[in-house]
């Protein structure tokens, strides 16, 4: 038993050996392999084996284990947001900077607006009078030449229609001030034996509040009455600039086009060139085609309420004319005018026909006469022209409800166009099935502006 305690003591002395042994082949293999411990790059490990010579020691940490979860680093912020919000976000930042354009066009438009008003009419009738410019220049009349003769015929035109319905309206406003007043009475008759119980008293407070507001508003009227100097002096203002623009962009039209041209980016100025002769085609064939249907409109009308008697039968058509310029919203107004003047003034039998013949030619005309006279060079939804007319009229008043659906119009017609020539010149973008790709062509566009002949 005394040689057993020796024996062991032998074989731990040999255990501790081995061990020695063992880590110093670990750390030599750990010297000789650490570029290759995963988890750390090349240049780590070289830099760990073959320290500077005058780097200060270190102590050396060991890689961690392969079993070690690995830890992601955080994604980048645009990655995280959603796709749907991103897209969200870039519209509507994009939206932001289009209507503070938008409020900024406006607010300019507003603060010139009569410059811009004159101008818009000056495009309307260049719209009207160009193809009469063209006309004669085919037949070798000279250019100023023609453009002078169709010009004061033009505007003669319409300072002889302006005098005829103040004519008109001056010759019959006492004839009409007193069969408004037979009505009034008549009506009130109808109303004190109608089954509505409106009684003597209940008139009288009527016509009192009437005058009370008429009284209280006299401040107001007297004012409205001063001020009409100015809007006289604006209203002068405006037509010698429509007049002077008129016959520059009857004469010079095509040079002004391409001047404008000339202020648009050179990448989108193929497209905007062919977009212009096609607008230009849209406002004149809305033009013409309004003036012709008001023109019916008028004749149709005022023959019916002329042969049913109603006073200013001729002012009234001329009223109907104007007012046919604003579609939808003007046939309507103008209509209500003519019932309410036959109403007081020939009683209810002659408001109802005239109310018959109003309804009568207002559905020719939207059934067979728009359809067939504009055609499909100006086709805009009702709806469209509804929300423009308003937006019009709030914007500007009777002015914007007059330039609000020519304007949807032609913007309807250069959207149209520009998505066409964009998927067009995609397509000559495009490689060929050979792999080649197709040269670019611009398109040759006609001339176009108010002076092409």
């Amino acid at each position: 038993m005394s040689r057993v305690p020796g024996w062991l003591g032998r074989v731990g002395a040999g255990i501790s050996k081995v061990g020695e042994r063992l880590d110093e082949r670990r750390a030599e293999a750990e010297r000789d392999g650490d570029g290759d411990l995963p988890g750390r790059p090349p240049a780590a490990s070289a830099k760990a084996a073959d320290p500077a010579p005058d780097a200060p020691p270190h102590d050396h940490v060991p890689a961690p284990p392969m079993y070690a979860p690995a830890v992601s680093s955080r994604p980048e912020p645009v990655v995280a947001v959603p796709w749907g919000l991103r897209v969200a976000a870039e519209a509507g930042w994009r939206l932001l900077v289009l209507a503070g354009a938008l409020w900024v066009l406006m607010k300019v438009i507003s603060s010139v607006q009569l410059v811009v008003f004159a101008f818009v009419a000056a495009l309307l009738i260049t719209a009207l009078l160009q193809p009469t410019v063209a006309r004669l220049r085919r037949h070798g009349v000279p250019r100023g030449l023609a453009t002078a003769l169709t010009a004061i015929l033009g505007f003669v035109i319409m300072g002889l229609v302006g005098w005829f319905v103040v004519w008109q309206v001056q010759e019959n406003i006492d004839t009409l001030s007193d069969q408004v007043q037979d009505g009034i009475d008549e009506l009130r008759k109808w109303l004190l034996n109608s089954p509505f119980h409106v009684t003597e008293d209940t008139i009288n407070d009527i016509a009192k509040s009437l005058r009370d507001a008429i009284g209280a508003n006299t401040d107001e009227l007297t004012t409205a009455g001063l001020e009409g100097v100015t809007v006289i002096v604006e209203a002068l203002t405006g037509i010698l600039l429509a007049m002077f623009s008129t016959l520059f962009l009857l004469y010079d039209g095509r040079r002004i086009w391409e001047w404008t041209l000339k202020l648009v980016p050179a990448q989108a100025r193929p497209g905007i060139a062919g977009a212009g002769p096609r607008a230009w085609r849209t406002l004149t064939a809305y033009v013409r085609g309004t003036v012709i249907v008001a023109l019916i409109d008028a004749i149709f009308i005022g023959l019916g309420i002329f042969f049913l008697g109603v006073p200013m039968a001729v002012p009234l058509a001329v009223f109907i004319f104007l007012f046919a310029f604003i579609p939808l919203v003007g046939a309507v107004v103008s209509g209500a005018l003519a019932v309410v003047v036959a109403l007081v003034t020939q009683g209810v039998f002659t408001a109802v026909m005239v109310l018959v013949v109003v309804l009568a030619v207002q559905q020719i005309e939207g059934h067979i006469l728009q359809p067939f006279i504009l055609g499909r060079a100006v086709r805009v939804h009702p709806l469209a022209v509804v929300l423009a007319v308003a937006t019009g009229s709030m914007v500007s008043g009777i002015g914007g409800a007059v330039v609000a659906v020519p304007l949807v119009a032609v913007i309807n017609t250069v959207v149209g166009y520009l998505r066409s020539w964009s998927q067009e010149a995609s397509l000559r973008h495009s490689p060929s099935p050979h792999g080649a790709t197709a040269t670019p062509v611009a398109p040759v566009t006609p001339p176009s502006g108010p002076s092409a002949d």
